[in-house]
């Protein structure tokens, strides 16, 4: 039985903190689930999932083009990014870096670094449709609108800050905080709705004992 292939946008952001959650949901969901470290076209090949950690938005943009992957991630069926992920995957951005572009993926507006700067960076508790979480918002951007097909998962304060679209078989989670650093829940939701795709639907890829696969890493990528 095959493995589900989760890549993890591996240029910057926390990788580490997302390898271990993603693990840990796996764990508790019996997923057989394979990590792949994403810094090339090709790593991109064969994904289930992606993974979009946060960082610097315009500079995951520019080194994904670099990479020449840009146009392929838009291909990958299941997405789910936090902070700057959540910027990259939104249709309209406020206040964007010079030349900065976007996925275009789901139907939000998002104000990349809203929240301030690393100093006004905070955490407090969330109710959230999961359950009620730690967040973690560090130069955190806000979603000033949501389209209809899009479904609020959890808000800070009256401001939606995190959300998910389902279009055709492309699914779609983001989120302005980081829940990588104090919950699994999202991640486990993610998981979650992977075992409902089309595709893995036809062979669900669960075990009793779930394990992380290390990932091959080209020259460039070591």
């Amino acid at each position: 039985m095959k493995n589900t292939i989760v890549g993890i946008l591996a240029f910057q952001g926390s990788v580490a903190e997302h390898i271990e959650t993603t693990r840990f949901a796996a764990s508790k969901l019996k997923m057989a689930v394979e990590i792949v470290l994403v810094r090339t076209k090709e790593s991109l090949s064969g994904l289930d999932a992606l993974i979009i950690p946060g960082g610097e938005s315009t500079t995951h943009y520019k080194l994904c083009v670099e990479a020449g992957m840009w146009e392929e991630m838009k291909k990958i069926g299941n997405i789910f990014g936090t902070c700057a992920g959540a910027i990259m995957m939104a249709k309209k951005v406020a206040h964007p870096g010079v030349g900065q572009k976007t996925l275009e993926l789901m139907d939000i507006e998002i104000d990349r670094n809203a929240y301030g700067s690393q100093i006004n960076s905070f955490a407090k508790v969330l109710k959230t449709t999961l359950g009620e979480i730690e967040g973690v918002f560090i130069r955190a951007p806000k979603i000033k609108r949501v389209g209809a097909g899009v479904k609020v998962l959890a808000f800070n304060d009256k401001e939606p800050c995190a959300c998910e679209q389902t279009t055709g078989n492309k699914y779609y989670l983001a989120a302005c905080f980081h829940p990588e650093f104090t919950t699994p829940l999202f991640h486990e939701h993610f998981l979650n709705r992977l075992l409902k795709s089309p595709r893995l639907l036809k062979s669900p890829r669960l075990l009793k004992s779930p394990r992380l696969l290390k990932s091959k890493l080209s020259p460039r990528q070591e």
